[in-house]
């Protein structure tokens, strides 16, 4: 398929207790220096009277994918919403960059940016007009940068577990910036770490929905996604710069965010959301009690408590 190109439903990793969200229909199209990358958009749904309130722009993290967001998609179609998600450069079956395929690798995260841009400009004629971002983690990154650039504008902006600052040392900081200015910034930052466990964790409290992405990369493991290169840490640092940057996020003060914190977050900072969040006067922020990284991944209980900030932030917006 060419840019552009759709077929509801193909192109998709299909498992029976996975569904697609209703009318899913995948698009493929060309991202910064010619990379095939794919979305996927759902439209409101059309039935039981829901009212259509508008897009949602779901930004996954790192190492995720389309798949993973299914049960997120169905959840805000119940909610009145048409949906968009992304599969970033480099992940999911997006084209990767490199010949290791499970390099986490990305030039800068203006790629990223450009790629959510340009995927919403296939769809900006059929969706909703009022848009409403939901992002998690890495996706928070990209999501607030193309605020911040003013390349995107919207009604809201809900943030999972934001990926605004990483627990990184000064001397792996500066060995980042050193290696990618030798000409190294695609080697992986670490080497591969132990398999996984549910037991051991960091990022939910739920085992199906833990062992769902596990399951999606068995039944398809182009999906898996190893560790980050140099480069994507090095742009991650720089990302973080350009956000805490004085008066950068000025202008977007008064637009109502939600900022969802994980009390057991090891992967990002908590300070960093915290303090990025003082900044922005409409942005409340929540705790969400006993909750690992991945929110939306968690029990019902703490995902509930997420689902029911959002709706406030989207009565504060009038959406």
């Amino acid at each position: 398929m060419g840019d552009g190109a759709s077929q509801s439903q193909a192109d998709l990793v299909l498992l029976s207790d996975n569904p697609p969200p209703q009318g899913a229909e995948v698009i493929w199209y060309e991202g910064k220096g010619g990379m095939r990358l794919r979305m996927l958009y759902a439209p409101e749904p059309k039935h039981n009277g829901v009212k259509t309130r508008g897009l949602a722009i779901v930004c996954p993290g790192r190492s995720e994918f389309i798949e993973k967001y299914f049960e997120v998609a169905r959840d805000l179609q119940d909610r009145g919403f048409a949906v968009a998600i992304f599969d970033w450069p480099g992940q999911g079956l997006s084209q990767r960059p490199l010949k290791n395929a499970l390099a986490g690798h990305v030039r800068n995260f203006d790629w990223y940016v450009e790629a959510l841009m340009r995927g919403l400009a296939k769809i900006e004629r059929r969706a909703p007009k009022t848009w409403v971002i939901l992002a998690h983690s890495m996706g928070g990154t990209i999501a607030l940068e193309a605020l911040r650039e003013r390349r995107l504008i919207v009604a809201a902006a809900a943030f999972s577990a934001p990926m605004w600052g990483i627990p990184i040392w000064f001397f792996q900081r500066w060995y980042g910036y050193s290696m990618r200015g030798f000409g190294a910034g695609a080697m992986q930052a670490r080497p591969p770490q132990p398999d996984e466990t549910f037991e051991n964790n960091q990022l939910t409290h739920y085992e199906p929905r833990w062992r769902l992405y596990r399951r999606l990369i068995e039944a398809e493991p182009k999906l898996g996604l190893g560790e980050p290169t140099i480069a994507w840490v090095v742009s991650a640092l720089n990302a973080f710069r350009g956000l805490f940057a004085p008066n950068a996020l000025n202008h977007l003060r008064d637009l109502p965010m939600l900022v969802a914190i994980a009390s057991e977050e090891t992967v990002v900072k908590k300070s960093a959301q915290r303090k990025l969040a003082s900044r922005l006067k409409a942005a409340k922020v929540i705790t969400v009690q006993g909750s690992g990284h991945e929110i939306l991944m968690e029990t019902d209980e703490r995902r509930d408590q997420f689902w029911k900030a959002f709706e406030e932030m989207c009565d504060r917006a009038k959406v």
